[in-house]
């Protein structure tokens, strides 16, 4: 009998939001998952209107903690149109700022949007965020609720837990080579 051996990985989830970015960390050995640490970065102690030095508090944070806790790869939220286009434009900049920061300290980062990190985690892609908190402390065994913004992180970095298992097999099972016949409009091919 052939064991194949329990991928380990340390996974860095980010929610990216203009005042509270929320951030996650799981350890994941084959299926199990470990909780290692959650929390917020905030930027509400400058004003609104001080833009730049909101995304240099989210580049500076998101940097910190990967420099303390080392993780091996990176999941973060794939922003939403928002109904005020001026807001999505904001959270947009948040989001830059957190994805320069990540891969500024060369770690791979895989994006998901809430849909697909909400059926991941609760099985509904419309689990209202009380789900979301209470799936991942079910899922990490935690002793409380985490925040909601640390909820959403940590729910991140569960489903590329769950998607990196997936995306390893396909890897191992061949490569993918490109088809003329399968091109789209514009030139885009797979």
């Amino acid at each position: 009998m052939v064991t194949v051996p329990a991928t380990r990985m340390r996974v860095l989830g980010i929610d990216p939001g203009l005042r509270t970015t929320g951030f996650g960390v799981i350890d994941v050995e084959g299926s199990k998952l470990h909780y290692v640490a959650s929390g917020t970065i905030k930027t509400d102690a400058v004003h609104i209107g001080q833009l730049p030095t909101r995304l240099k508090i989210i580049f500076d944070g998101v940097r910190e903690v990967a420099a303390r806790y080392t993780p091996t790869c990176s999941a973060v939220e794939i922003v939403f149109v928002n109904v005020n286009p001026q807001s999505t434009l904001m959270l947009g900049q948040a989001r830059g700022a957190a994805l320069t920061a990540l891969v500024s300290t060369d770690l791979d980062v895989a994006e998901y949007t809430a849909l697909q990190m909400k059926k991941a985690v609760v099985g509904s892609g419309k689990a209202a965020k009380e789900q979301v908190q209470a799936m991942v402390m079910r899922l990490l065994a935690l002793p409380g609720l985490p925040g909601k913004d640390a909820a959403d992180a940590l729910g991140l970095a569960i489903c590329h837990a769950h998607a990196a298992g997936s995306f390893a097999a396909i890897a191992r099972s061949g490569t993918l080579t490109r088809r003329a016949h399968a091109q789209f409009k514009g030139g885009r091919s797979y």
